[in-house]
């Protein structure tokens, strides 16, 4: 198949007019597999292919863009960037919507790959050229192209902004139009991923202004279309940097988190979790949660409900918050960390224990998953343990391998057998004889299956 489709790629740069032979390997590549086409990378010749990009022709650009993207998948992004340079500046100054967008996808799988980016960013004139043709574009593709290579590095970022692309996504940020203000908060919440970007906010102010559009959302009727992503914003920010300062000095982000935890639409709900569980995943966020006190109690008890009672993807959201809240490395289980976490589980429900295992017995691999992901964050805390042992069968539970059937649950027991296991007080807690039957589970293995014994019967063939 893929020596078929050589053979058709050679006929296309020989011949003038190739329209029959570019239908013919469009379809002949559709059957060749990606492994079987990588294997013959270095044979490919696309050159003519890209020349055929600049006739004015609707049928053929069509075929070629179609035909270049599954050959331009089966090159590495080095080889793509040190030998396909040209084709590709021409490509982003191509008329045609599809052959900038192959091409952006293109210089994108370059940008993400560490060995490829540095032939881009070592060619300071090929980097401008590329920053200066996507400058142009309108497409979001562009755009989300622009951050990730203002990612890579300050001085990546000092082209962009020079060429005053990053001012003009941060311009849409602050804008009247709330659908482009929700696309742009995705990609400077990108930005913000890397110190230097971080510093480039802070310095141009773009931080207050989110903070302040938050502190204005309350009047404005269209905020739910892009107050969740400036929230998101704000949560990844606080872990990035420091929880305690970006909380103290932006205090309007705490409060429209926990507003938006009462919230009646799913959606306000679900980023309010995922954010709180991305502020309690490490423990001077856990601390600027524990200073809210009554408030943030009454948030837990509605995390409690909401796993309980909320559509399936918000109670697995809230699971994976609960997990995240719950969690303490064993080199920080200090004592009042070990109470803080005992009082903020007993603040989820009634019988936090059985809900969670009410909730992992559900016919849905995810819901069991994310409540065993529970079970597996507190396992290593001795508070935990004590009443995991004297909840009547729980130890039953844990080493009963015919509960789980499929591998996602059996990886997520076997975690949790894990953390038991390796806890220093677990032999002490569960007693020897329960210690020896997780330590037994563990060397077995997550997919272990006790052989089944067969007796002979007499008379059979």
């Amino acid at each position: 198949m893929a020596a078929q489709a050589l053979a058709l790629l050679r006929e296309v740069a020989r011949l003038e007019a190739p329209l029959e032979e570019l239908r013919a390997l469009h379809s002949v590549l559709q059957a060749v597999p990606l492994n079987e086409l990588r294997e013959q990378a270095a044979e490919l010749r696309l050159g003519p292919l890209f020349s055929l990009l600049n006739e004015n022709h609707r049928e053929k650009t069509a075929l070629c863009v179609s035909i270049l993207e599954r050959l331009l998948q089966a090159m590495e992004p080095v080889h793509v960037a040190r030998n396909l340079r040209v084709d590709l500046q021409r490509g982003l100054i191509h008329p045609d919507d599809s052959v900038k967008i192959l091409t952006l996808s293109q210089i994108g799988r370059i940008v993400e790959n560490s060995d490829a980016v540095t032939e881009i960013l070592n060619n300071a004139e090929l980097l401008k050229q590329i920053v200066y043709c996507i400058g142009g574009e309108n497409l979001s593709v562009a755009k989300a192209l622009i951050v990730e290579i203002s990612s890579v590095s300050p001085e990546s970022l000092n082209y962009c902004t020079t060429s005053g692309l990053v001012t003009q996504l941060l311009r849409e940020l602050t804008g009247e139009d709330v659908l482009v203000r929700a696309t742009c908060i995705e990609m400077v919440t990108s930005l913000a991923y890397t110190h230097h970007g971080r510093q480039y906010l802070a310095q141009e102010g773009v931080i207050d202004q989110i903070s302040n559009i938050i502190v204005g959302a309350d009047s404005d009727p269209f905020s739910s279309f892009y107050l969740p992503g400036f929230v998101k914003f704000f949560g990844n920010l606080a872990v990035m940097d420091s929880p305690q300062q970006i909380c103290e000095r932006y205090p309007i982000f705490v409060e429209k988190v926990f507003e938006m935890t009462e919230s009646q639409d799913p959606t306000m709900t679900g980023v309010a979790v995922d954010t709180v569980g991305i502020l309690g995943s490490n423990v001077e966020g856990k601390q600027v949660l524990q200073k809210t006190g009554t408030r943030f109690e009454r948030l837990l008890m509605r995390i409690g409900h909401q796993s309980k009672n909320a559509p399936v993807e918000l109670k697995i959201r809230c699971l994976d918050a609960i997990s995240s809240l719950l969690y303490l490395p064993p080199e920080q289980q200090t004592d009042d960390l070990l109470r803080m976490t005992e009082s903020w589980f007993s603040a989820l429900s009634r019988d936090p224990l059985e809900l969670f295992r009410g909730i992992s017995s559900q016919p849905f691999p995810e819901l069991h998953c994310a409540a065993l992901k529970v079970f597996t964050a507190i396992a290593n805390q001795p508070w935990a343990q004590k009443l995991m042992f004297n909840s009547p069968g729980f130890v039953e539970y844990v080493v009963d391998r015919s509960v789980e059937h499929d591998k996602a649950s059996k990886d997520a027991k076997y975690e949790l057998v894990k953390a038991l296991a390796n806890s220093k007080t677990i032999a002490e807690i569960f007693g020897n004889p329960n210690y020896l039957r997780l330590r037994t589970y563990l060397s077995e293995g997550p997919y272990y299956v006790k052989p089944v014994s067969t007796t002979a019967v007499e008379g059979a063939e």
